[in-house]
């Protein structure tokens, strides 16, 4: 195998990654070689619990020869990472581990022509501990990139927050004619590359029926600015729309993103139509970065039940 690999870092060690990993190997055939970075001892662990069974292909962290990559076996860079239990709960002894396989992944991507990085979950409760809002901003300070943008991406129809992991009542000082200017922009370049496509665009406003009972409202000051502006320069783009309604059908098939003012005004919705099937893309950075749509699940650890979808259309999506 000679093609341009995949990298994928496992995440926090004590979720259900591993588990969906072992069943999308099982589940799909890949034109490209994955390079999976993580505790080979976990690995093994795990992967005996669970019942699976792969064989191993230990590679170097630096150096690789692609020609030497088998997806028959795991493609393996082993981190080292001391643990107790096979099955244990999630805490901040993970962190080191976490932040090594990154900066792995991150050399191998600067230095080598890769397919894209996945990453599996990560907690932000302990890994990111309040110094940054997620993983993508974890990304964007490590490859000192200014612009980003998350992608909720589906074949049919993408949401995509201007603001991330926010609490309610910070979501507003980060909304800005720029903000949502330079989104938009992201989003377009990618579908073009990707799909030699224009996206048709709604951006949904951030007071319920895109108005409110003071002066000088969002939707007035910024968002109706960025949208006309955005026009001008020809951009699809149509809105404010009320986030109630732009998830109805009639609406639905008119746009291919829905982009919202914060988190959850689009991702409760979006996966309450596709379930975990969505796939979390970041765009702007100097790679394609994706992540399974899903979290740890810290309950579901151990059990055997959880879901691949997600993780084997991030791997397809890679794999075009």
């Amino acid at each position: 195998m000679n093609k341009k690999p995949i990298i994928v870092v496992s995440g926090e060690p004590y979720s259900i990654f591993f588990e969906i990993f072992f069943k999308s190997k099982k589940k799909i055939n890949l034109k490209r070689p994955i390079i999976l970075i993580g505790s080979k001892k976990l690995l093994i662990k795990q992967m005996f619990k669970l019942k699976f069974n792969f064989g191993i292909n230990l590679i170097p962290k630096v150096n690789i020869d692609f020609d030497l990559l088998d997806n028959k076996k795991i493609n393996l860079i082993d981190v080292n990472f001391k643990f107790k239990k096979t099955f244990d709960k999630i805490t901040t002894k993970s962190n080191s581990y976490i932040n090594k396989s990154f900066e792995i992944a991150l050399k191998i991507l600067q230095k080598e022509k890769c397919a894209g990085l996945i990453n599996g979950p990560i907690s932000k409760k302990y890994f990111l501990k309040g110094k940054t809002l997620g993983v993508t901003e974890y990304l964007l300070k490590k490859t000192k990139v200014e612009n980003v943008a998350m992608l909720i991406f589906g074949n049919d129809l993408s949401v995509s927050p201007i603001t991330t992991h926010l609490a309610l009542k910070n979501v507003h000082k980060y909304i800005s004619k720029k903000n949502i200017y330079q989104h938009v922009k992201l989003i377009t370049e990618f579908y073009k590359v990707k799909f030699n496509k224009k996206p048709k665009i709604a951006i949904t406003g951030l007071n319920p029926h895109c108005e409110s009972n003071f002066k000088d409202c969002e939707e007035d000051r910024i968002i109706i600015p960025a949208i006309k502006k955005l026009k001008t320069q020809n951009f699809t783009v149509e809105g404010p729309f009320p986030a109630d309604t732009i998830f109805i059908k009639e609406n639905l098939k008119k746009f291919d993103v829905i982009v919202g003012m914060y988190h959850d005004q689009v991702l409760a919705p979006m996966k309450s139509l596709l379930g975990f099937n969505a796939i979390n893309i970041t765009l702007g950075l100097p790679f394609v970065r994706i992540s399974p749509d899903h979290g740890p699940n810290y309950k579901m650890l151990g059990k055997n039940l959880s879901n691949p979808q997600s993780l084997i259309n991030a791997l397809k999506f890679l794999d075009k």
